[in-house]
């Protein structure tokens, strides 16, 4: 059995903490034969389990403890703590893992409903498992999430993946612990307008919104501070605009088809070697599970 899991990139500036894309980078998984204990084989690095510790498994034992262990081949194109769900990817595939292992039948909101509960919040979470944009909400309270799935407007996709890391938990220290009302009602318009533009297809707009975020790109410049440059060299190449992917550092950059080389050449030339320059694509699928006899 393969299961394969795409990134994603949550917030979409001002959408934070409850919108996502899917995109087509992904986290595989295939189940070999029974063992005696959970056998991880992956090259992703020594930090990374390659036992029960690892998070696939920890994440599928949450689910049911009664999992007969396998061997499990693990491969990701997903870049680690870079604003892409890598962790986000592992958490989902370890909830499908333990729906095909347990034979549990799960509902696809259940799975986001477990996965949020795991990962704190659905913005990542969500996209991988439904695919498209994902906008969801979570009350953590009552544990009740609401979610809703759609296409994201036509366009370009470039990715410019920084070489070093920064972890959620960095780039979290560095938000605002509260909001005054005033500013609160601000921000939720800029976010609402977004996604009225990006449900009606109006990508333009939706750019412009992205970029008057005020709920965390202005505070985590501080962390990611060639933010404030990309974005100019977007608005130089065409683009509709650019936003930090998650908790950063990679932004993605939204832009005309017939702009995306351009935008692709100036961007390798800003980076030089300090960065990875991707493009990208919608992934529509989410989840995907491949039976092969297991």
């Amino acid at each position: 059995m393969k299961i394969k899991i795409p990134a994603t990139s949550a917030n979409l500036g001002p959408g934070f903490d409850s919108c996502g894309i899917a995109v087509n980078r992904y986290l595989e998984i295939t189940v070999k034969e029974t063992t005696d204990a959970w056998e991880i084989e992956h090259d992703l690095g020594q930090d990374i389990a390659s036992d029960q510790e690892n998070l696939l498994i920890q994440t599928a034992l949450s689910v049911t403890k009664d999992l007969v262990p396998h061997r499990i081949q693990m491969t990701s194109t997903i870049p680690l703590a870079r604003g892409l769900g890598s962790s986000s990817s592992v958490i989902v595939a370890g909830i499908e893992l333990a729906n095909q292992l347990g034979r549990l039948n799960l509902s696809n909101h259940e799975k986001l409903t477990l996965a949020t509960k795991i990962e704190g919040h659905p913005d990542n979470v969500a996209p991988a498992i439904f695919g498209q944009l994902a906008i969801a909400s979570y009350d953590a309270t009552s544990g009740q999430v609401d979610n809703v799935t759609a296409p994201f407007p036509e366009c370009g996709i470039v990715a410019y993946i920084p070489k070093q890391e920064l972890l959620t938990k960095t780039s979290r220290a560095v938000l605002p612990e509260t909001f005054t009302y005033q500013e609160a009602v601000k921000a939720s318009a800029i976010a609402n307008v977004m996604l009225g533009a990006l449900l009606t297809n109006d990508i333009k707009l939706a750019a412009s919104m992205m970029a008057k975020d005020r709920f965390h790109e202005s505070f985590r410049a501080k962390i990611v501070p060639e933010l404030a440059q990309l974005k100019n060299l977007a608005t130089k190449n065409g683009a509709y605009g650019a936003f930090l992917s998650g908790a950063g550092p990679t932004v993605l950059f939204l832009t005309p088809k017939d702009q995306e080389a351009q935008l692709m050449n100036q961007l390798a030339l800003y980076a030089k070697d300090t960065a990875v320059i991707e493009a990208l694509a919608i992934d529509t699928k989410g989840i995907q599970v491949e039976k092969t006899g297991v």
